[in-house]
């Protein structure tokens, strides 16, 4: 079998990837024969990659834990850094070594007597030399910071995504999707694009400029002096203002994008919805307002740049004029050679070309300052629901539940859950049955601590769940959610995925024992057949008995089954029912049942309402007491007589 490794899906390597030809009835997705040969020659120069040493924990480590900043990312790799700056410096002057050597040959080659073509032979050679140094050292730069870009793109994107798998369902719940895969793509890729080409480029250019003075003032102090107190000042204001406009428009155009992103994801998931109630034209419409709103930060941006890239320019054109005619009235007076005034005017179109570069670096800079911002702004969101320093491992359990005296509001403002207090004997099992909103599935979630009481404590074998580590309580928890989430991947993978080592046989036994092995059957390739993105291929009742299965393979010593079978038809309901006989057997079980079929399986039944348990016991006795369960049970079974009469 292809699926006993846990999700492998098609990747390099895998079961059904590289190096084996597509499935029947799947697209091609093999080496064409005429490609192989190409293949095996790169396999075979490709190094050796050392495996993967990363672990997870709940708790962050001492470098997690750094506030991001561009500093931190840089000193991550000091050696590849120290290399980066030595380049960069290296460039600088060498690129700048060919005007003076310019007003040498002028001056002692060219106007020294008859000449001395020699010399000018010379410092021919001595520039082209200056050009060779000058291309190599750029080509190992940009080697040197490509390495360094992606080296700190893989530590960071590895670093944010471990951070949102540590992050509690309300971060979720509160944030869009498309926000959180913006700071994933666009973010880290502005980022990237200023790792590996935008800060050299600024440290070039700032170097160059720093040569370029010290050159200008060294040929003559008065034309120097004049292009400091005259055109700097005035390039500096101007500058000053475009950082502070810039960095308002580069904000505008960082929540842009994630707005755009965050309403295209919601889009595209909600396809069926909106295909279903014709809301294509409007979708559209609001759509385009929103390109609207990042189309004017963009045009605020462009604006900004058209203004301080002219004005530049400007500037830098009216100072060589004027300078151009002092310069040249010093030569015709004897005070300057003719070498020296070419030399400086050389520096000069030198000195105004890095400002216009640095223009544009200065805009790359910007995006990924806003970039980090946002990516820091993430990372420091802390968990709502996080582990203790001191959280220990929870020792295998019998599966005793209390609740005592809890109480919980996803708003602490507003309790959906009021002062509930129940206590669950090991290996029974207790069905939470009340109207919608009640709080059933919330009582759910505080058991498997996707959510903290902001009041009271929930034990789990006398252990509070705040005191033992989230792994080590998880690993014996099941869960199966109304709505189960299904992997890219097999149904094989799916079901195995809340553990990948288990053998074939095991998995052939969940598949069984929850009555899946009809849709096995069914499927073209059965286990291997493929389940794409969100199950969307399988109806709603097969991907509920995958869950179960996975629930099942899990062998939890606690399951939670959120109106598991609520999605199922008759048919499907009444083979789940026998399956859960079998899955709930010797385990503590939380049942939220929609159907009261389902509830009355249960040892116990807790009515919820309005956040309280007002009811509990087993299925005959609340019927004799003639409360709310059994006002229910006679709804349900009115309804029941009707459905049948039809």
């Amino acid at each position: 079998m292809t699926w006993g490794g846990g999700m492998g899906g098609g990747g390099f390597g895998a079961p059904g990837g590289f190096g084996r030809a597509a499935a029947p009835g799947l697209p091609f997705a093999g080496i064409p024969s005429e490609l192989q040969e190409g293949v095996d020659r790169l396999l075979e120069s490709e190094p050796e990659h050392a495996g993967s040493e990363l672990t997870f924990d709940q708790i962050e480590t001492a470098d997690e834990t750094r506030r991001l900043s561009l500093w931190q990312i840089l000193t991550k790799y000091p050696a590849m850094l120290v290399a980066a700056g030595v380049l960069v410096l290296v460039i600088a002057i060498a690129s700048q070594a060919g005007p003076e050597i310019t007003a040498q040959a002028i001056d002692r080659g060219m106007l020294a007597g008859h000449g001395n073509f020699g010399l000018v032979a010379m410092l021919a050679g001595l520039y082209l030399l200056t050009i060779v140094v000058t291309g190599v050292a750029q080509r190992s730069q940009v080697q040197v910071t490509g390495r360094i870009a992606a080296w700190v793109m893989h530590d960071l994107r590895i670093r944010v995504f471990t951070h949102l798998q540590r992050l509690s369902l309300g971060f979720f719940t509160a944030e869009k999707a498309g926000v959180v895969m913006s700071r994933m793509t666009a973010d880290i890729e502005n980022l990237q694009q200023l790792l590996q080409d935008g800060l050299s480029q600024l440290a070039i250019q700032a170097l160059t400029m720093v040569v370029i003075t010290t050159v200008l003032f060294a040929t003559n102090v008065k034309l120097a002096a004049i292009t400091v107190l005259l055109i700097v000042p005035a390039l500096v204001i101007a500058s000053i203002w475009f950082k502070r406009a810039s960095e308002r428009g580069y904000e505008r155009v960082r929540d842009g994008i994630a707005n755009v992103l965050a309403d295209l994801s919601e889009s595209l998931h909600g396809v069926r919805i909106v295909t279903a109630h014709n809301r294509q034209r409007r979708n559209v419409v609001h759509h385009r307002n929103i390109l609207g709103e990042y189309r004017d930060a963009n045009i605020y941006t462009a604006q900004v740049n058209a203004v301080y890239g002219p004005g530049t320019q400007l500037l830098g054109v009216l100072g060589q004029g004027a300078l151009l005619a002092i310069g040249g009235t010093m030569v015709l007076h004897g005070s300057l050679q003719l070498g020296q005034l070419v030399a400086f005017f050389l520096y000069l179109n030198r000195f105004f070309q890095p400002i216009q570069l640095l223009v544009q670096q200065y805009n790359t800079f910007q995006q990924g300052q806003a970039s980090i911002l946002k990516l820091r702004t993430l990372l420091d969101v802390e968990p709502e629901v996080a582990e203790a320093a001191d959280a220990r491992e929870l020792a295998p359990i019998d599966g005793e539940i209390v609740f005592d005296h809890v109480s919980f509001g996803y708003d602490p403002a507003l309790p959906v859950i009021e002062d509930v207090d129940l206590r669950i004997a090991p290996g029974e099992t207790v069905a939470f049955v009340g109207p919608t909103g009640a709080g059933k599935s919330t009582l759910a979630k505080l058991v498997t601590r996707f959510y903290d009481p902001t009041s009271g404590r929930i034990l789990i074998d006398g252990h509070d769940l705040r005191d033992v580590t989230m792994r080590s309580l998880r690993r014996q928890l099941g869960v199966v959610p109304q709505e189960p989430f299904l992997f890219a991947g097999t149904i094989g993978d799916n079901i195995a995925f809340a553990r990948p080592t288990a053998t074939d046989a095991e998995i052939h036994e969940a598949v069984t024992a929850v009555g899946l092995d009809g849709v096995v059957a069914r499927a073209s390739d059965g286990l291997d057949t493929v389940v794409h993105e969100r199950g969307q291929t399988l109806s709603s009742g097969e991907r509920q008995l995958i869950a179960l299965a996975r629930a099942f393979l899990a062998r939890p010593r606690v399951l939670v089954l959120d109106e598991a079978t609520s999605n199922l038809d008759l048919q499907s309901e009444t083979t789940i029912e026998s399956a859960l006989d079998v899955l709930l057997e010797n385990r503590t079980a939380i049942l939220i049942a929609h159907r009261l079929s389902t509830a009355m399986r249960a040892d116990r039944i807790a009515v919820v309402d309005q956040g309280r348990i007002v009811e509990v016991g087993p299925h005959a006795e609340l019927v004799e007491r003639g409360g709310r369960y059994a006002e229910m049970y006679a709804t349900w079974v009115r309804q029941s007589e009707v459905s049948e009469h039809r």
